[in-house]
C-alpha cells in the first residue's frame, strides 16, 4: 500500500507564497522602536577644547585618534536615530 502522506502537503512555493503575502500587510514600522536609541552624551566646549588639545600633542599615527574617529561616526549615527 502506497503512503498519500506526500499529497497532502502543501507545496514549497504555496507555503512561500503565503508566508510573503502576510508580512505584506503588516502594520508595523521597521524603524527603530522607541528608547532604541543610545543616548548621545553631551560634552560642554571647555571639555571640547580641552581633548582637542590633548589630540593635538599625540604622535604622529596614534591609534586613539583613530578610534576618536570613530567614535564621531558612532555619535552621529545616535543622533540620527534620534531624529526618526
Amino acid at each position: 500500500m502506497r503512503s498519500n502522506a506526500r499529497c497532502w502537503a502543501p507545496p514549497r512555493a504555496a507555503l512561500a507564497a503565503v508566508m510573503i503575502s502576510l508580512t505584506a500587510c503588516a502594520t508595523a514600522d521597521s524603524d527603530a522602536p522607541p528608547g532604541a536609541c543610545p543616548p548621545v552624551v553631551a560634552y560642554s566646549r571647555d571639555e571640547q577644547a580641552r581633548v582637542a588639545e590633548e589630540v593635538a600633542v599625540l604622535s604622529e599615527g596614534a591609534l586613539i585618534v583613530r578610534w576618536l574617529a570613530d567614535y564621531a561616526v558612532l555619535r552621529d549615527q545616535a543622533r540620527a536615530c534620534t531624529r526618526r
